[in-house]
């Protein structure tokens, strides 16, 4: 991965903080930067979701360093940014069935903390501070694809916290001049993705299913579609972003512009690994839409983002991961 070069600066006087470093998208982001020479490289995670298992490969370079903190705590955020140019702001708490089952943690960490590191890093003076945002603020609008400027209502507590994080980081734009990129985005996958816990994404839990040789497991009739974005084009929106300069607050989406519904991509698992079961269908969860597919015309001129990784490629390298992956069976 990463053959590919997403920054045009050079990176070895730059210093980044990627919070929510030990997580699956964080992780990556931390990867690319160190592979390309970054100066620092500071990851922050109270490995709440992440796992240092993530980072081990990171440990020996002397431009890596790991701090264990929570977000929902200031003088940690404070702390974290001590002599740092760019923030990436990975750490949440996702998961629409967590947030429904728990509204009142997914707001701590997902408001409470995003406001701690905005202030801290508006504080702090950094150059840019980006987050990640979520395609879960488009609600209930129904509309396709989804445009940046055209939302509904939220439908879960984990869509009501990534809408705040967007009204505040527009607030602060506003009111201090301190303007940050929010990234919508969608239905990420790849390596390194945890299929464990009652959370979990549906591509490890697929590619699991397939290797033990068991059926899939899919809510509602499979023909929910998603826009599957594969998490090296996620790497490149988070870089692009943190060396764009906006004039106000933006968002943008973070997708590859194409859907796939699950039974779809059952099929794709399945065949790739020569099992032939059917899935077996489960009630919809609440809080889920039936279709959801970005534009992402926005992020192709805001920033000059451009998917270099169809769903499918992204899908082989995952299955690949996959097969020689101790987390899919611990």
């Amino acid at each position: 991965m990463y053959e590919q070069d997403y920054h045009s600066v050079p990176l070895d006087g730059c210093r980044f903080l990627i919070t929510g470093g030990a997580g699956f998208i964080g992780s990556h982001i931390v990867e690319y930067l160190l592979a390309k020479g970054a100066g620092k490289v500071r990851a922050l995670d109270n490995f709440s979701t992440g796992s240092k298992d993530n980072l081990k490969d990171f440990f020996s370079n002397p431009a890596f360093e790991l701090i264990e903190g929570d977000i929902c705590d200031f003088n940690t955020c404070s702390g974290a940014l001590k002599d740092i140019d760019y923030v990436a702001h990975q750490a949440a708490l996702g998961s629409v069935p967590r947030s429904i089952n728990d509204p009142i943690k997914t707001n701590a960490t997902n408001i409470t903390g995003f406001l701690n590191m905005l202030t801290a890093a508006r504080d702090a003076s950094v150059k840019r501070m980006i987050y990640a945002a979520s395609s879960s603020v488009y609600g209930d609008h129904q509309g396709l694809p989804k445009i940046e400027d055209e939302i509904g209502k939220p439908l879960s507590p984990y869509g009501v916290t990534k809408y705040v994080n967007e009204l505040y980081a527009g607030v602060f734009s506003r009111t201090y001049g301190f303007h940050t990129i929010g990234m919508r985005y969608f239905n990420v996958f790849g390596p390194r993705q945890n299929p464990k816990g009652p959370y979990a994404a549906v591509i490890p839990l697929f590619i699991k299913a397939a290797l033990q040789k068991q059926p899939a497991s899919i809510n509602g009739d499979g023909e929910t579609s998603r826009d599957f974005t594969f998490v090296e084009n996620v790497v490149q929106a988070n870089v692009k972003a943190m060396f764009a300069n906006p004039s106000k607050h933006e968002v943008i989406n973070v997708a590859c512009g194409s859907a796939t519904s699950l039974n779809q991509v059952w099929r794709m698992i399945s065949s790739r690994l020569g099992v032939d079961i059917p899935a077996e269908y489960k009630p919809q969860r609440q809080g889920d839409i039936k279709h959801s597919l970005a534009s992402i015309e926005k992020a192709c001129s805001l920033i000059g983002y451009r998917p270099t990784i169809p769903m499918a490629e992204g899908l082989e390298q995952t299955i690949e991961w996959g097969r020689g992956s101790t987390m899919l069976f611990e």
